[in-house]
């Protein structure tokens, strides 16, 4: 077997769409040293990412787990299982917590949201048009559309929805200091339990308003799910959103392709697969430790092995899909794992396609001669975070 890819070799991403390029030319399942010193295993290969994704035999509970990235240049220690913090857990805790959202983001609640989502779509247009060409499209549009949409959806006041926001920031920005991420994460945390405490008196027409009528379900409880469901949404979303957008700009015969997809009526919906499979802005932060023994790819797994998901890997896999390496609004990106896989996968997965399709379509439609108004080399990506994305996106129009 050739030698372990490193962390660092894991996290060494210069290209804005493309994952490092030792993951793509790596075996479907590789040896990788951890930054704790562990030898465990990365999973490049699509059909394998999901048997770990999907397998009970191995645990997503963090108290086990070797963490494939440094904190602050030191190795992750072990965390302890957090109430409410439901992504961390196994089943059968992870399935009652989870099981209080599945409705949320239900296919039914998704079809009453997308007028919703759509006025909020064409508001932002209005306000960058007002703005006027250029203008820099993270601040200007995307990041208030998604904090728009996720504060009404998930009961966030929008007016302190950008504090959250940028708190999340903060806590996962590598150049901060620790102390300044624990103060970060301690005032995300108080301010949202303050959202919990107002809710139980009075409730909204919301995921906190529905939460807070649940039995038996604490406070703390609550708003480390709300914490879970805000901070992971709006990162996710809004790097969905910018990779997107810049990738079509950058891709101009693709954007002209998914401009007559939205023009036509047809629908973008297969468009919009493709660029979150192109994309994948999840990038490093999916791992799995085995509970036992087991026989993956070939190898012999043991029991207590981590096991990293290159989820920007697997959906380049090159026997999985007919040109990986492009952007081809016409090629079938059915069965990628853009939002994960299996009982983890991304809860809010439908209200993300939903809020990525329709800021799309919106600004491609109301912004026909839109264009980049930087050479893509000069526009800084945010690599070394758990979500890809860019530090601006400037635009004229």
């Amino acid at each position: 077997m050739a030698a372990p890819i490193t962390h660092q070799q894991l996290v060494d991403r210069t290209d804005h769409f493309a994952p490092p390029a030792i993951l793509t030319a790596a075996t479907p399942l590789s040896r990788m040293v951890y930054p704790d010193g562990h030898v465990g295993w990365l999973a490049t290969g699509l059909e394998v990412a999901k048997e770990v994704l999907s397998s009970p035999a191995f645990s997503h509970n963090f108290h086990s787990a070797h963490f494939p990235m440094l904190k602050k240049g030191e190795p992750f220690s072990p965390m302890p299982i957090i109430p409410g913090m439901f992504i961390h857990m196994d089943p059968p805790e992870h399935t009652r917590y989870r099981g209080m959202l599945t409705a949320e983001f239900g296919t039914r609640r998704m079809a009453e949201l997308a007028p919703r989502i759509g006025e909020i779509a064409a508001g932002q247009l209005d306000a960058l048009r007002a703005g006027g060409s250029p203008a820099d499209l993270l601040p200007a549009y995307i990041r208030p559309l998604v904090l728009r949409v996720l504060s009404e959806v998930v009961g966030v006041p929008y007016e302190d929805a950008p504090t959250l926001a940028a708190l999340a920031d903060t806590a996962n920005d590598d150049n901060v200091p620790l102390e300044d991420e624990f103060a970060a994460e301690k005032r995300a945390f108080f301010l949202t339990r303050d959202l919990v405490e107002r809710a139980r008196t009075s409730p909204g027409d919301d995921i906190l308003g529905r939460l807070t009528a649940i039995e038996g379900l604490s406070d703390r409880e609550i708003t480390n799910m709300l914490l879970v469901v805000f901070v992971a949404g709006f990162a996710t979303c809004e790097g969905a959103v910018a990779a997107a957008v810049l990738a079509l700009l950058h891709h101009r015969d693709q954007l002209a392709a998914f401009r007559a997809a939205a023009a036509s009526g047809s629908g973008t919906e297969a468009a919009v697969e493709e660029l979150l499979r192109y994309t994948t802005v999840n990038q490093y932060q999916i791992f799995r430790t085995a509970l036992q023994d087991v026989r993956l790819h070939g190898e012999l797994v043991r029991e207590g092995d981590t096991v990293t998901v290159s989820l920007p890997a697997a959906n380049r896999d090159a026997g999985q899909f007919g040109c990986p390496e492009r952007l081809d609004l016409d090629q079938d990106a059915s069965g990628h794992i853009a939002f994960g896989y299996g009982a983890h996968a991304c809860v809010g997965q439908r209200l993300g396609r939903a809020v990525l399709g329709t800021a799309l379509e919106t600004l491609v439609r109301g912004l026909p001669e839109l264009a980049l108004d930087a050479p893509l080399a000069d526009i800084p990506l945010r690599a070394r975070t758990p979500v890809l994305s860019v530090q601006r996106l400037p635009a004229r129009w």
